[in-house]
């Protein structure tokens, strides 16, 4: 694989890293207002992305062996 490639990778995992966690803070916040329909959204949201960035996980060690 290319360094530009892996480099590339690399950082979607980071981003995509820290927007999971932003979203499961938000789902944890809304939890704590009561907003149990928007904790529930943020809650999914972030699910959804963070197997996303298992999958890329994979790949990206798939591709470096």
């Amino acid at each position: 694989m290319k360094s530009e490639t892996r480099n590339a990778l690399l950082k979607a995992y980071s981003q995509l890293e820290q927007i999971v966690s932003d979203l499961y803070d938000a789902a944890d916040a809304a939890v704590e207002m009561g907003d149990f329909e928007d904790a529930s959204l943020l809650q999914t949201r972030a699910d959804i992305l963070y197997e996303q960035m298992e999958n890329l996980d994979f790949v990206i060690s798939e591709l470096e062996e």
